[in-house]
């Protein structure tokens, strides 16, 4: 009686330390959902190379799309008011955690989330625009891969007097409401003495001001 009683109370030990096993298995068998906010076009070869990259690493990770995890792509081809839109979209569709380029679909996003995890990549200053507050430690629900420092505007200028010692004049494109690029002039302008080179800032807000500028300048032989 007694090594009965002994047996059927290792195999209730034995259960019951199954229990946690078997509501991971249960657990890991739901399939998970992310979000992909790109600032591509779905044709652009940059965009398809970078989703390739992403969707290759998931699966030497052990993550299939249609398998074991659904991703959500919204492609705003760099549309800001289509990725304010694509944003809330993502949010209310409450996946597991949403991976976002760009500095506009970020902000959006953090805006309308504290809670679902966010993966950002393509963000040149996200720590000097507010977006996060450190790059060690970002903040609670997002952290990802800065773009570049803000300090590369000053390498750029110098790589441009490298490659035409004779230039004298350089024209900077730069956005007024992005945190990002007035640091990258201001890091060309502080340079800029040094190098012999008179900066002249242009403020850009879209693609069709850029191709403007770059007609006028070659027009007026303003920048190398």
């Amino acid at each position: 009686m007694l090594d009965m009683k002994r047996r059927d109370f290792i195999t209730l030990l034995g259960g019951a330390a199954s229990w946690p096993l078997a509501a991971r298995a249960q657990q890991s068998e739901r399939v998970r959902r992310i979000g992909v906010l790109i600032l591509y076009s779905q044709t652009d070869r940059e965009g398809q190379a970078r989703i390739a990259a992403f969707l290759d690493t998931m699966r030497r990770l052990g993550w299939t799309d249609g398998g074991n995890v659904r991703i959500e792509y919204r492609w705003s081809a760099g549309d800001i008011g289509r990725e304010k839109v694509f944003a809330a979209e993502s949010v209310q569709l409450t996946p597991d955690a949403i991976v976002v380029s760009g500095w506009t679909g970020l902000a959006e996003l953090k805006r309308l989330t504290s809670v679902i995890p966010i993966v950002f990549t393509q963000v040149s200053d996200p720590v000097g625009s507010g977006l996060v507050a450190g790059l060690a430690r970002p903040s609670a629900n997002i952290s990802g891969f800065q773009n570049f420092e803000p300090a590369i505007g000053g390498k750029w200028l110098g790589v441009l007097k490298e490659a035409a010692p004779n230039m004298r004049r350089a024209a900077v494109l730069f956005g007024s409401d992005s945190i990002a690029t007035v640091a990258m002039l201001h890091a060309a302008e502080a340079v800029a003495p040094a190098l012999d080179v008179q900066v002249t800032a242009v403020d850009v807000s879209g693609s069709d001001d850029i191709e403007r500028v770059i007609a006028t300048f070659g027009t007026n032989r303003m920048a190398v």
